[in-house]
């Protein structure tokens, strides 16, 4: 069964393994026969910061936020995220994408009765996130509870309906020993091809 697959490359370099990494898982699914849709984070020019706390006085949204990255989230079945792990969380700039157009009426529904939480608006999608990262995951796990899986499983994806979020893990990214970066490549594109 053939799926609708968006990947946001969330690395905000022109070149970067996270890219490598979306673009081999990419180009995989479309040989496979899924539609593709892909952003590089670099591309976009928005203003990440929110400003005023609340949704109240939100900012106008960028053009590109809501071409590149909402009209794919809402027409998707599939999303895959990739992005590099830094200082045990994800870049500034993809967290402002997230800040900017993660926005209610759109990915969750805060018309909801008193004491609930928010309605879920992207429902009936999955989610895979490619981390890249020189943390290894036994360390992760042990030290750091795996915090950043547990934001954007429960407190990001979730929220708004992405279930289930998997993720791979490709450590030691800055130093890799010969030959590792063409296995990870090898590991997106077996996702990829099975859009998972």
């Amino acid at each position: 069964m053939t799926k609708r697959i968006f990947i946001l490359d969330g690395h905000p370099g022109a070149r970067s393994l996270s890219r490598s990494l979306a673009e081999a898982y990419g180009e995989a699914a479309r040989e496979a026969g899924h539609e593709v849709r892909m952003t590089h984070l670099h591309d976009l020019s928005f203003d990440g910061d929110r400003g005023r706390a609340g949704y109240a006085h939100a900012k106008p949204l960028e053009p590109v936020l809501e071409e590149e990255v909402l009209q794919h989230l809402e027409w998707c079945e599939h999303l895959v995220l990739a992005t590099p792990l830094w200082w045990g969380g994800l870049p500034a700039k993809l967290k402002g994408l997230i800040d900017r157009s993660f926005l209610p009426g759109r990915v969750f529904d805060t018309d909801v009765p008193e004491g609930r939480m928010p309605k879920p608006l992207l429902t009936g999608r999955s989610a895979r996130v490619l981390i890249t990262s020189d943390t290894p995951g036994w360390f992760m796990r042990l030290a750091y509870r795996n915090a950043v899986l547990w934001q954007l499983r429960g407190q990001i994806l979730g929220f708004v309906g992405f279930k289930p979020t998997r993720f791979s893990q490709f450590a030691g990214a800055s130093d890799p020993a010969p030959g590792t970066v063409e296995g990870w490549l090898r590991t997106a594109r077996k996702l990829g091809t099975r859009a998972i």
